[in-house]
């Protein structure tokens, strides 16, 4: 049985196209990948991401047990801060990536994929050796994902709270049209953003009245979400990111703490950092005409070399490029490599992987 957000009913309305995404009825466009992209690089765009899991961790050794779970720095985090890491398994492979909202040295909410909920959950309990309750939200909480330049202002229109004060990756609890919801700022598309959470009336009502009161804000599917993170390098879950590649192979080292107390897979990650891994994710480029899509074989030569992670003709550049797991030595810029495409092979260059380069708001 395939479910529905609160509001399946409202993308119906506004025409979008739904897919079915990690057991969820989702909308993929209302319009086309394009002009949605278009309008959250250069406007806004509000996305429905209720499907996302929550999951809570409370009680006198939750930041002893989010620190073990995770790959970040727990310990240095202040109230009303998120973190962005990962869970980790034993071989350094990851179970997800996430983030970590902090309330309090007793209080966390990890904000999950949703493709993962039900397995990080289990994850989650079958390493709970700490004092704490955790109690999975997901099934309560609602979220919706105001995005883009334009954001900042249409959300001002909503509340009372002063939105200048909320800085990139805090939180608060936070008045939108009457509603008590956690609003944060961070984002998956390379601009400036808010996560709203809340019960899934308060989303619906929220949704739909920023829609009326911002002529200029465009409703935006899973298409464009995509397109949008890959553009600035975000990785997802299942392409960049998986049980068999590791944090230090998707070049988020940033993300991973070496100069904490033990955490699951910290041993086998420390040991990869030193020793340099023998792959990692790099941007490709397409000499040829085509478009590199996920899966497809990289070769150099009759050798085998890597597979491509993530690919589109991105929209703000009309490039076709792509993400992609690269061995070493072919990983470095410049290098000319043939990806196969159906029974052809067409020429790519290694580049950088960041295809859109725009500042943060902070």
């Amino acid at each position: 049985m395939m479910r529905k957000t609160v509001l399946y009913d409202t993308h119906v309305q506004l025409g979008a196209k739904m897919v079915d995404f990690a057991g969820w009825q989702m909308p993929i466009t209302y319009t086309s990948i394009k002009e949605e992209h278009t309008a959250v690089r250069e406007k806004a765009g509000i996305f429905d991401v209720s499907h996302m899991g929550e999951i809570a961790i409370m009680g006198k050794e939750a930041t002893d047990f989010v620190d073990y779970l995770f790959t970040n720095n727990v310990r240095a985090m202040t109230a009303n801060q998120i973190l962005y890491g990962m869970m980790c398994y034993e071989n350094g492979g990851v179970v997800d990536d996430l983030l970590v909202y902090k309330y309090n040295d007793e209080h966390y909410l990890l904000v999950v994929n949703a493709s993962n909920i039900n397995k990080d959950y289990a994850w989650i309990m079958q390493n709970k050796q700490f004092d704490v309750d955790v109690v999975n939200q997901s099934d309560t909480t609602s979220e919706v994902a105001l995005q883009g330049p334009l954001a900042a202002q249409m959300l001002q229109k909503a509340t009372d709270y002063d939105l200048s004060k909320l800085k990139f990756f805090t939180f608060d609890d936070i008045s939108i049209y009457g509603h008590l919801m956690l609003v944060s700022r961070t984002g998956y598309t390379g601009e400036d953003g808010f996560e709203i959470y809340g019960n899934a009336q308060a989303i619906k009502d929220i949704f739909e009245k920023l829609l009326k009161d911002n002529e200029e804000l465009s409703p935006c599917g899973l298409g464009a979400r995509d397109t949008l993170r890959f553009e600035v390098a975000l990785p997802l879950y299942g392409n960049e990111l998986s049980e068999l590649i590791t944090p230090i192979e998707a070049g988020l080292s940033f993300a991973v703490s070496f100069d904490k107390s033990d955490y699951i897979g910290k041993n086998v990650l420390e040991k990869q950092k030193l020793a340099k891994p023998k792959r990692r994710i790099v941007g490709l480029e397409l000499l040829d005409k085509g478009v590199l899509r996920h899966g497809y074989e990289v070769y150099h030569e009759e050798a085998l070399v890597g597979f491509i992670t993530t690919g589109y003709i991105a929209p703000s550049t009309d490039e076709s490029v792509a993400m992609a797991m690269i061995d070493k030595p072919y990983d470095k810029k410049g290098v000319e490599l043939e990806v196969a495409i159906s029974k052809r092979r067409v020429k790519v260059k290694v580049r950088n992987k960041k295809f859109y380069h725009k500042n943060y708001s902070k």
